[in-house]
């Protein structure tokens, strides 16, 4: 990674040396979704559209320190938008389509985006959320800014800020720079053991997680780009038609989520099982018991490990080299420059198999290097995050004692479903509002197709089933669908601290025995994302 380099530069230098290689495939299945062109799109090519975006970005007064949302789903345009953007030293906000109305308003205020480059199904609910907001089309000129004045801009310029679910509120502005998105090419390019990828023969990835995320953004694109790869971004994960994209997009390497390989091992074995050219899987979650009976089915490791939004690829944990546990729930062991440690509640080292909070830094004189800058507008909770000079996780981990690090549960209240990370507290603002609502807690209750599932319970003077299902139908004008309760248990009381917070603890076990029990609504089937 050069001195002044950026995520466009890397770009461009590989576009340029393989003009003709493709970069984005758009499988068949996505375009017919996104009602676009399905076949692959060279590097040449799209250095060329994202040339013609930064001049009219330009021109337009869009330059160092601003910030545009995208919302583009997992389109081509969204990267060609990114890369123009980078080349002018502005920012990204990638966007989740999936957020509405409260979520949008506090995205747009909380990150002082100047525009935001959007769908046009999804303009109006942008400007609905902020009037007055500025938003064109991924095809149409950026409105001018003639009221933006000057901004200061760090020496290593902000590339993107990325939204994680806040445990205590709102969501967390992840303040993400040029170093932290080419470490994470430059990691996935150099890692090497089962994760081997190279130049040549040309690498051709797979993946259904969303841009709008770090594991698709950071680390899939710039895998791909620093190593002259093809990237096949699905709209979402299909499970019916998965091996068909994956022999389709004559993928190399897949990523997965703990959710998929359940999925995978429910359908009849097949022939066909072993008809790709997959060398590897990357992911993390996969259920103990299915990990070595989808290696042998299937052909290839699933290779899982452990990284969040705040570390990247600076403090990523994964099962890359032998010996490399199979079946045993682990995500690896620390390497090379990462350094890790498990604290208890009383704060001294945890002892083999020992669950405490998993801790880590980068080794030597910076321990943030390629880690998240800050949390925006954040200090608090940035310092607290790195308290002691070590960033804390809020992730419940073991060490056997092998060495391997296995994932046990959140010390946070977060919930964990599908691979997405809801904040209860979030839900809890949001709905706590809604006329006849006296009091709420959100809480996971599991599920066993997504992992988890949001289980609300009410205190409320109506506590029918029709008044679950209007709580849930708020929910859905309010925020992105899968944070809106698949479970509406009615309670009398809540319990509370002497302090009056909620004792998440108790709150999570009384959901549990409520839904077990049969005294809770089921009303999961609401919970769609065109609700």
């Amino acid at each position: 990674m050069k001195a002044a380099e950026t995520v466009y530069s890397r770009f461009s230098a590989t576009a340029l040396r393989w003009p003709d290689r493709p970069f984005v495939n758009v499988l068949g299945e996505t375009a017919a979704v996104y009602d676009i062109a399905p076949g692959e799109r060279t590097y040449g090519a799209m250095l060329g559209q994202v040339d013609a975006l930064a001049d009219a970005y330009r021109a337009a007064g869009y330059g160092p320190g601003h910030r545009v949302g995208l919302l583009l789903e997992n389109r081509p345009e969204f990267l060609c938008h990114w890369f123009a953007l980078n080349s002018l030293g502005a920012g990204i906000v990638p966007i989740n389509p999936d957020l509405r109305r409260a979520e949008l308003e506090y995205l747009i205020i909380h990150s002082e985006m100047v525009a935001a480059c959007a769908l046009p199904a999804r303009a109006g609910d942008l400007t609905g959320a902020v009037p007055g907001f500025r938003v064109f089309g991924p095809d149409a000129p950026p409105p001018p800014l003639t009221d933006a004045g000057a901004i200061d801009v760090p020496a290593d310029p902000e590339c993107a800020l990325l939204y994680t679910s806040g445990t205590t509120g709102r969501p967390k502005g992840c303040v993400l720079t040029n170093e932290y998105f080419l470490y994470c090419g430059d990691w996935y390019a150099g890692v090497g053991g089962y994760l081997d990828i190279k130049p040549d023969p040309q690498e051709r990835m797979l993946t259904p997680l969303p841009l709008f995320h770090m594991n698709a953004l950071a680390c899939s694109v710039m895998a791909m780009v620093t190593v002259g790869g093809c990237i096949s971004v699905l709209d979402r994960f299909h499970p019916a038609t998965w091996w068909d994209s994956v022999r389709a997009s004559r993928a190399t390497c897949v990523h997965y989520l703990g959710i998929m390989p359940p999925l995978f091992m429910s359908q009849p074995p097949s022939p066909a099982d072993r008809d790709h050219t997959v060398r590897f899987g990357f992911g993390a979650g996969i259920d103990p018991a299915l990990h070595a009976p989808c290696e042998e089915r299937f052909g290839f490791p699933f290779v899982e490990g452990w990284a969040m939004t705040e570390t990247g690829s600076g403090g990523v944990i994964m099962a890359t080299h032998d010996p490399r546990p199979v079946g045993l729930g682990s995500f690896g062991r620390p390497r090379g420059d990462v350094q890790a440690r498990i604290v208890t509640d009383d704060g001294r080292e945890a002892g083999a198999d020992e669950p405490g909070e998993l801790l880590v830094r980068r080794a030597g004189d910076d321990p943030r290097r390629f880690f998240c800058r800050q949390y925006l507008k954040n200090p608090e909770a940035t310092d607290e995050a790195w308290a002691d000079g070590w960033l804390h996780t809020g992730d419940i981990v073991s060490r056997s004692a092998d060495g391997d690090f296995r994932f046990i549960d959140r010390k946070k209240n977060v919930i964990r479903r599908s691979g997405e990370n809801i904040s209860a507290a979030e839900i809890e603002s949001v709905l706590g509002q809604v006329e006849g609502i006296d009091a709420i807690a959100c809480t996971p209750v599991a599920d066993e197709m997504r992992g988890e599932e949001v289980c609300a319970l009410v205190v409320s003077s109506s506590q029918d089933q029709a008044a679950a299902e209007a709580l849930v139908r708020q929910s859905l004008i309010e925020m992105a669908y899968f944070k809106a309760p698949g479970w509406v248990a009615f309670v009398d009381d809540i319990p509370k601290t002497a302090t009056n917070k909620l004792q998440r603890g108790e709150i999570r076990k009384i959901a549990a025995d409520l839904v077990e029990g049969g005294a809770a609504f089921d009303c999961r089937a609401l919970k769609k994302r065109t609700a």
